[in-house]
């Protein structure tokens, strides 16, 4: 017998007005944002556990990354099981749909990066490299527009999983403490989790926590891309085809999922030149690609919410009970 429905009606209204604040508001102000307060305290506490040899700082480097994970989601799990206690349902919801839409980005994924396709359609090659750096850690400067496509289409497919899928599937497991810490590894790799001299030491924990966490939804995300593709006819059997083929091809565990589903759907190759190719060059990649994209981002994650998530909000807390906070 179902139990707990008021708290499955909670979570489900929390998700849907996390979701109408994302399409409608996309990101809160700076100042306001947890992911960026995440950010300048990983950048606070680096220095701070720096280790003398790189053992201690691996060691130290896991401490930071817990540090960081607890104390955000701790914040995030005494905020609202006291505003639960002493406010009304209604203002309770709506301060946990805000603090969840924190931890996902649709809108804003496809706010930074049409415009770039739309500034290589007018020839603006100098502003296109500009936007591409605001989504992108590698240097476009000698870039040609098939590069810059590339760019933007692989970054619409891997943010699908750690800016929209991810959170969204932690949130389903348990809660709005479980998608903060996913936003805390998250953003522990984004900061510190490269293999550069000043950060291979300190930040291998938070890069393998990154990893691990994206496992599932990674997976997940990928096969609902290919049915996005059907449904938006796009190329399905070749997206299908080149993710089982170029999967395992980038040095990220996951990030290749979705990027090879992706070229597949529009049988381009996406190219990192240097660390990977996925899929075939059959079509030449244009600023269309970019918009149709972010469309297979959009469906992909209504199918997510649809498929997964809401199943999942039902099986934990309206069978088996568990409710946070």
């Amino acid at each position: 017998m179902l139990q707990n429905l008021p708290f499955v009606t909670e979570s489900v209204l929390i998700l849907l007005l996390a979701l109408i604040l994302d399409l409608i508001l996309g990101e809160p102000p700076e100042k306001l944002h947890p992911t960026v307060w995440m950010g300048k305290t990983i950048e606070f506490l680096k220095p701070r556990f720096k280790g003398s040899s790189p053992k201690i700082e691996k060691i130290k480097g896991i401490i930071l990354g817990l540090i960081v994970i607890i104390v955000f989601a701790l914040m995030v799990y005494i905020a609202i099981s006291l505003l639960r206690k002493y406010l009304i349902i209604i203002i309770y919801i709506v301060f946990a749909g805000a603090l969840l839409k924190t931890t996902f980005a649709i809108k804003s994924m496809d706010e930074l990066s049409r415009p770039i396709g739309k500034a290589i359609e007018e020839g603006k090659m100098e502003d296109a490299k500009n936007m591409l750096r605001r989504i992108v850690r590698r240097d476009p400067t000698k870039f040609d527009d098939q590069k810059i496509i590339s760019a933007a289409v692989e970054c619409v497919a891997e943010s699908t999983v750690d800016g929209i899928t991810s959170p969204l599937f932690y949130y389903s497991v348990l809660g709005l403490p479980l998608a903060t810490a996913y936003r805390a590894i998250n953003t522990l790799d984004s900061t510190v989790g490269y293999k550069d001299k000043e950060h291979v030491n300190i930040g291998w924990f938070s890069a393998r926590m990154d990893s691990l966490a994206n496992y599932i939804p990674a997976r997940i995300t990928a096969l609902l891309m290919v049915l996005s593709s059907w449904l938006l006819r796009e190329n399905w059997r070749r997206s299908w085809e080149i993710l089982k083929r170029d999967r395992n091809k980038t040095e990220s565990p996951n990030a290749g999922w979705t990027m090879s589903a992706m070229a597949g759907a529009f049988d381009v190759q996406l190219e990192k030149p240097g660390f990977y190719i996925l899929g075939d060059a059959i079509n030449l990649l244009n600023p269309d690609h970019i918009p149709r994209a972010i469309r297979i981002m959009r469906l992909t994650t209504l199918l997510f919410v649809v498929i997964v998530v809401l199943p999942i909000i039902l099986l934990m807390v309206g069978f088996l009970g568990v409710v946070l906070p």
